[in-house]
């Protein structure tokens, strides 16, 4: 069975560039309070922290990609290596454990579904 073992970031590692708000916003000439405000935000205190140490929730992270007009898996490459990294072990895990069930009917059905998924995932991949 597949682990929760390696859960998701939600937090900034510190020691590696994580994200790139910080140069996006001094690129643009914006302070954190100005980045804050068009965000919604009532203060920088927000915007500091997304620079520096927590992600920012989905809705602010959709945000940040419109204010800068750069996808989130640019703007947070670092998590976005992270997150693919750990999906492609679990998507792994996972089809082993798909294989080494034995179902019958439609569980047979569904098991051969969801192996066709990861076969056509992985060939896309690899083109």
């Amino acid at each position: 069975m597949i682990s929760m073992s390696q859960e998701l970031p939600t937090q900034a590692n510190h020691g590696h560039r994580e994200n790139y708000l910080h140069a996006q916003r001094k690129k643009a000439g914006l302070s954190q309070r100005d980045v804050g405000i068009l965000l919604g935000y009532a203060d920088e205190g927000a915007v500091s922290r997304h620079e520096s140490q927590t992600l920012p929730p989905l809705l602010s992270a959709i945000g940040y990609e419109i204010v800068f007009k750069k996808p989130i898996a640019e703007l947070f490459p670092g998590i976005k290596e992270t997150v693919e990294k750990r999906i492609e072990e679990r998507i792994l895990r996972f089809e082993e454990d798909l294989q080494r069930e034995n179902g019958k009917g439609r569980r047979r059905s569904r098991i051969a579904q969801k192996l066709a998924w990861v076969s056509e995932r992985r060939d896309t991949n690899e083109e």
